[in-house]
């Protein structure tokens, strides 16, 4: 029995240490040096006053800014979660119906199937700071309609503010939506 016992406890020390520690000291050491701001918040200050963050998306609702993907944590920043509701559940699928119905309200030329998935879920964290590139471009009328700014430019703003995926090959293409209706406002 003693020939069985202390390697479990030597496996089970090595694989604690392994998983517990040198792990995680790696993806940290993966993400100072690939990651995104280094794994940290990038604050985003407006006249010298901080006004987000880059990695924590924030809600919109006026109709003269983007809309970024909605929350099921109402964009609070200090517990992530998702809704945890099934797409067989009444109660999430008439949460979804309402977000599309109002979608549709203020995008009236947007037929409803051809609004994206993302600006009518919530994500798995509630705070994504991103939206795809089309997400941003079906929007792109509302924001003319109310800022008689030429199609063009805003297309270019969303193609300026479009991170590409990593090595072009990992992820998708993403626009932040903070920095992007920042980038709005500063157009005249």
């Amino acid at each position: 029995m003693k020939q069985d016992i202390f390697p479990a406890i030597r496996f089970t020390i090595v694989t604690l240490i392994l998983v517990s520690v040198l792990y995680p000291l790696l993806i940290w050491g993966i993400a100072q040096v690939i990651g995104p701001a280094q794994g940290k918040a990038e604050l985003v200050y407006k006249d010298g006053v901080p006004v987000g963050a880059t990695l924590i998306g924030q809600i919109f609702n006026e109709d003269r800014y983007f809309s970024g993907r909605p929350s099921a944590v109402d964009y609070n920043g200090a517990g992530s979660a998702g809704s945890n509701k099934g797409p067989s559940n009444p109660d999430y699928l008439a949460l979804v119906q309402a977000r599309i119905d109002s979608f549709a309200v203020h995008n009236p030329g947007v037929a409803i199937q051809d609004i994206p998935s993302e600006l009518v879920t919530a994500s798995g964290s509630g705070l994504d700071p991103d939206v795809s590139p089309q997400a941003a471009k079906i929007q792109v009328q509302r924001i003319i309609a109310l800022r008689n700014i030429p199609a063009d430019r805003l297309n270019q703003l969303i193609e300026e503010h479009t991170q590409k995926p990593l090595l072009d090959l990992f992820g998708p293409a993403k626009v932040n939506v903070l920095t992007l209706n920042l980038a709005l406002d500063q157009l005249k």
